[in-house]
Formats: C-alpha cells, structure tokens, sequence
C-alpha cells in the first residue's frame, strides 16, 4: 500500500513540475511560445514580452499595425502604416516594404547594455533593406499572421567626419503567427 501512495505522489510531483513552465505572455491576454521570432545576426531569438496592435485614427484616415518584441536585452518593433483605411478591426494582406517616399514601414532593432537599462536603437534600415508581409488575420479573434526581415545599418564616423565602421544587425526569418492584438481608434 505504501508502495501505491508513493507512486502516485511522486507521479502527482512530476505533473505538478511539468505544469510550471514559464510561458510568454502577450498584452492581448493570450499565451504562447513562438507567436514573435526571428534569427538575429543567425540567432534563433523568441521574445518572451510581446505587444500587438492596430490602431485607427479617423483624423488622417490611416490604420497602422505595431508590434514590438523584447528578450535577451534586444528589442524588435515593426510598424506598417496605411493610409485611406477604414475603421475595422482588420488589415490588408500585402507585402510593406521599406521606402524613402511613403515611410508607411518602420522597423528598428535595440539592444540594451545594462539590465533593466535603457534600449539604444542600433542604426537604421535604409529603403530596400526591410519589409512585412500580412499573410492572414481574423478580426473576430483579433489575430493577425505574417512574416518580416530587415538590415539595420549603423555608420560610424571619427572626428573628422570619416568612416571608422560600419555595423550591420541582419534581422531575418522573422514571422508572427496568431499574434493576438488590440485594436484601438482615436
């Protein structure tokens, strides 16, 4: 009989163990492993705080998708822009690329130097260099599906005025799949 008892609590504190693995928690109430990823400069990087949303202002008529990722003292942000929207809760499924015209994309790479310090963006993504894809959303649900890369570029100049380095960050395969978001007008 004693034998029975310990079996069944040493399989109760197996369960118990397994159930306390830490999952990342989204600002849309929904949990997951891999709704945010990429390879940063060829490392696989999951951010364990993602935040997620679509926001409409009825003044200039635009709708715009943010995202913004954070893990291992790097951040990630996408933004994506589009004008002449209408207020819903959805969004158009097309490939957003990086341009000097339209700067309807916007996407930034940070690091952070110090624990709980502040992130510092490191350089820019220059026209061609970037894009967002939209490949499928649910309005009902508010989740949204795509994938995104892009290259940020940081130059660094001496005192003179000339180039001493030139550090590149390659952000690449990135997706999100079933990332939940909020939708807000204003």
């Amino acid at each position: 009989m004693k034998k029975t008892q310990l079996i069944m609590l040493l399989l109760l504190s197996a369960i118990c163990i397994q159930s306390c693995k830490k999952d990342v928690t989204t600002s849309a109430s929904t949990t997951s492993d891999k709704i945010l990823s990429a390879s940063i400069n060829s490392v696989a990087w999951n951010p364990d705080t993602v935040s997620a949303a679509i926001t409409y202002n009825a003044a200039t008529k635009t709708k715009t998708f943010s995202v913004v990722g954070i893990a291992l003292q790097k951040k990630v942000s996408i933004s994506v822009a589009v004008p002449n929207s209408t207020n819903t809760a959805g969004f158009p499924f097309a490939t957003f690329k990086v341009d000097s015209v339209n700067n309807k994309v916007q996407l930034a790479y940070y690091t952070q130097t110090v624990v709980n310090g502040p992130f510092t963006q490191i350089g820019t993504v220059e026209p061609g260099s970037g894009s967002v894809t939209t490949t499928a959303i649910d309005s009902v649900k508010k989740v949204i599906t795509g994938t995104y890369s892009f290259t940020s570029k940081q130059v660094n100049y001496d005192g003179s005025g000339n180039i001493i380095s030139i550090n590149i960050q390659q952000i690449l395969s990135g997706s999100f799949t079933n990332l939940p978001y909020t939708f807000v007008t204003n």
